[in-house]
Order: C-alpha cells, then structure tokens, then sequence
C-alpha cells in the first residue's frame, strides 16, 4: 500500500509538472501571436506576368498546334526585342493599389504602409494606379487617406484613380488628388458635401423620469446631445461648424481640380460617370480593368497590398459585418427602382 501512495504521489508531481510546463508554452504562444497579429505583410503580384498566363493558357487552348507554334516563335521574337531594348530605354513600372473604404476608413493603415513601400523603391517613369470604392465617412480618416496620396503626388510620382463604382463624399476627396480620374460610366461620383445626423432621447428620458446630467469647461465643449435637451444656440453652433467643413473640402478640390465649378458641382450631389465628365469631375470613361490591361501592354504592372494579420475575434466581426452589410443591400436593390 505504501508503494501506491509513493506512486500516486509521483504521478500527481509529474502530472502538475507536466501541466506546468503546458501552461507556460501556451501563454508565450499567445503573446507571440498576439505580437503578430499586430503586424502585416506585404504582397506584390505581377499582373503583367498573369496577364501574359492567361493569354498564352487562351492561345493554347484555341489555335492549332501549328498556329501555337507559329505564336510561341512570335512570342519569343517580341522577347528578344524587348530585351535588347530594355536597356537603352526604360518606361518604368505601374503600381497598382485597391482601396475599399469603410466609414472610419481603417484602410488607411495599410495605406500608408503601400505607399510608404513605393516612396522607397519607386524610379523615374513609374506610376501609381489606386482603385478607390468608398461612398466617404469620417473626415478625419479620409482627409488622413487623401494625404497618403498627395505623397505621391509630392514625389513627382503621377497618380492615376479608378472608380469602377463609386468615388463620393470622402472617396472623392480622395479621387480629386490623383493626375487622372477614370470613371465607369455608371459610377458614382462627387458628393461634395457634409452631413451628420444623430438621435436625441430627451424626451423619453423625461418621460421614464430618468435625469441625465453633462457637465462641460467651454461654451461649446458639446454643442449638440444625443440624451440631454438641444438648445438652438447649440444647434446654430453645430451647423456652423458643418459649413467651416464644407468650405475646407471644397478648397481642398478646388486646389487639386481648379477648372471645377465648384458652386455647381460642390452642392453635395452624386452623378454618375457620363455625367460627372461633363462636369469636370472626371477625366475619361474606362473601367479599372481596361485601364490597367492597357498600361500591361506597355509596362510592368505590379500589385501592392497590405494585409494586416487580424484577431480571431476580428475575422468573426468583420464576417458578421459583411453579412449584415450584405442582407442591407439586398433590400435596398429589391426596393430601389430602376
């Protein structure tokens, strides 16, 4: 008996040694990957080369076996030209950005980090092509993205954006900086104004007999509420400072596009593509993709993204967001009139 009890003693300091040991290397594994998930990578596709993949996979598929071969000795004639060329002469490369904005524009960190990424390694010729989707949001996160491509713009590197579906509000502040704005032709474009909205629960609050106190230091700390009463004084500052935003952002257009008749097309209307070239708002018609298969053609055409490693809890967030988001716009396609 005395034997077990030494036994079972032994098994339960091993079991806790053992479990020990278990914990330490499970807490070290967490705040590695909490360390990473703070951090991103940087991806760069070569859209030439997948341009030129998907065109030869095409080639094989419809020629005949004496047309390929007579495609592929073209093929590697046009190579050597090139590469005899290639020294006397360099046209430089194309950068390729995506940018979909949400309404704090969060996408801002890893634009910074792309740019940052082509400021260091760009050379004389190359250009920069972003695909910006975003209906605007916060002011100071698209003012923020707009300056991330004015550093472009102040490295002499020339800017080209694409709208393929809407560039509004904040998205064209962002649009406006670029050399060149491409738009689809159902694109939405412009929105040169400033809203905001809230809701105010005043009066359920009284009515409930639920007091609500702010305190503030400064006449206009907090000029409107979304729980205490509204003053009209509070209402007046408010709208106030909505116009002071107004006039910035039509300055700041009006700095990058100075031909724009601002008090026509700063009134906080949308148009679509066809009309926003009428306007001055966009330069050409031509989606992303033929804007960027044509510059192929000429140039090497990189992608630059990066991706921020994200949480467990953020991947789970941002799935139910986009779902909600999804199911929104479900109903408003099926309730929206053509």
């Amino acid at each position: 008996m005395e034997f077990l009890y030494e036994y079972g003693m032994f098994l339960a300091k091993a079991a806790t040694i053992v479990v020990a040991i278990v914990a330490v290397i499970i807490v070290v594994l967490a705040s590695t990957v909490k360390h990473k998930s703070d951090k991103g990578e940087l991806r760069i596709t070569n859209l030439s080369e997948e341009l030129e993949e998907l065109k030869h996979g095409l080639k094989e598929e419809l020629l005949s076996k004496k047309q390929f071969k007579a495609y592929e000795k073209q093929l590697k004639a046009e190579e050597k030209a090139k590469d005899k060329t290639a020294d006397d002469a360099s046209t430089g490369k194309v950068f390729v950005l995506d940018f979909k904005g949400s309404i704090d524009a969060a996408e801002v960190a890893s634009l910074r980090e792309e740019i940052s990424a082509i400021l260091a390694i760009a050379d004389k010729g190359d250009e920069v092509v972003v695909n910006v989707e975003s209906g605007g949001g916060m002011v100071h996160g698209y003012g923020l993205a707009s300056s991330q491509l004015d550093r472009l713009r102040q490295a002499n590197i020339p800017l080209t954006v694409c709208v393929d579906k809407v560039a509004a509000s904040g998205g064209y502040m962002m649009a406006c900086v670029a050399n060149k704005i491409y738009a689809a032709p159902f694109a939405i474009v412009g929105s040169i104004g400033v809203v905001a909205q809230l809701p105010n629960f005043s009066r359920l609050l009284k009515k409930h007999e639920i007091d609500y106190e702010q305190h503030t230091a400064g006449n206009f700390k907090r000029t409107l509420t979304v729980f205490g009463e509204n003053t009209d004084e509070g209402r007046q500052k408010f709208q106030e400072e909505l116009e002071e935003t107004h006039v910035l952002f039509k300055e700041f257009v009006g700095k990058y596009r100075p031909e724009l008749d601002l008090a026509k097309v700063a009134t906080g209307e949308h148009w679509y593509g066809q009309q926003a070239i009428e306007l001055g708002l966009v330069d050409a018609i031509s989606t992303s993709d033929d804007v960027i298969m044509s510059l192929a053609g000429e140039r090497t055409v990189y992608k630059i993204r990066y991706q921020i490693r994200k949480k467990l809890a953020d991947k789970i967030a941002h799935g139910a967001s986009l779902s909600v988001n999804a199911i929104f716009n479900r109903l408003i396609e099926k309730n929206r009139p053509m």
